[in-house]
């Protein structure tokens, strides 16, 4: 089976969030490609298979740990490998819970054309803050599609200072993905940073997330005043995308590199 490892939101080797993509001609268990995302130990690797007519194809994203309902930096990662390996500068992927997502690319670049989410008021457990190295924040909000908390903090340098307590912050909360901690950025050149944390389905941190902008988006258009935003991942490799609200839909506009291809046998 082809498969590549793709690093994504990023325009240099080794940095971004690295997937995996494995191009399945047919079916795999669910149990096959759970051990195939362990092997390749990255936050998610992409199963992709052909679907019904050129340029759409079955998606499917497991962590090491579980599958993954929706994975961005995948998917970015499959548009970039069916433009290089494919030639495909045009893709529907369906995933397994039949949501369509369409990717065009460029050699510049790939556009994702996911669903808008937005988020509904929440609490966020003092147990989880503490362990996030919080005292307050300025917003919780809870999405539901994603299973993910989201928490506001006002500073972008307090962001990327975090260092949790991840033993703690698992056991702080039961029943979420993940939790995404976000600030306004402050620096001129981006319009909002954001960390996200999932040691409940995936890592402890991932490096950089498509998913999480599926609400943030639409949560920072509405408090900036504009559809049309630049977003910065503060985490250890980094990543960064352009995201648009057109049509009621979220655009995600970022570069990824392949740095790996080879032939997984299995």
């Amino acid at each position: 089976m082809r498969t590549f490892i793709v690093d994504a939101f990023t325009d240099r080797p080794f940095r971004g969030n690295p997937a995996g993509v494995c191009l399945a001609e047919g079916e795999l268990s669910d149990e096959v490609m759970l051990r195939i995302a362990q092997e390749l130990n990255l936050s998610e690797t992409a199963f992709v298979r052909p679907g019904a007519g050129p340029g759409r194809f079955g998606i499917r994203y497991f962590s090491p740990k579980q599958e993954i309902p929706l994975c961005g930096h995948a998917t970015l990662a499959s548009g970039r490998v069916a433009f290089d390996a494919l030639g495909l500068g045009e893709c529907q992927f369906t995933t397994a819970s039949g949501v369509d997502l369409v990717t065009s690319t460029t050699a510049d670049g790939v556009s994702m054309y996911f669903p808008a989410y937005a988020t509904q008021p929440a609490q966020a457990p003092k147990a989880l803050l503490a362990a996030l190295g919080l005292e307050s924040v300025r917003n919780a909000g809870y999405n539901v599609e994603n299973k993910m908390l989201l928490l506001e903090i006002a500073d972008s340098r307090a962001l990327a200072a975090l260092r949790p307590d991840f033993a703690a912050l698992l056991a702080s909360h039961t029943g979420i993905n993940g939790v995404l901690v976000t600030a306004p950025a402050g620096d001129g050149k981006y319009d909002f940073h954001s960390r996200y944390f999932w040691p409940w389905s995936g890592t402890s941190e991932d490096p950089a997330t498509g998913a999480t902008h599926t609400f943030l988006t639409g949560y920072w258009a509405e408090r900036l005043g504009k559809t049309k935003l630049k977003s910065f991942q503060a985490s250890e490799r980094s990543g960064f995308m352009d995201v648009e609200l057109k049509d009621g839909r979220v655009v995600i506009t970022s570069q990824a590199i392949i740095v790996l291809e080879g032939r997984l046998k299995v």
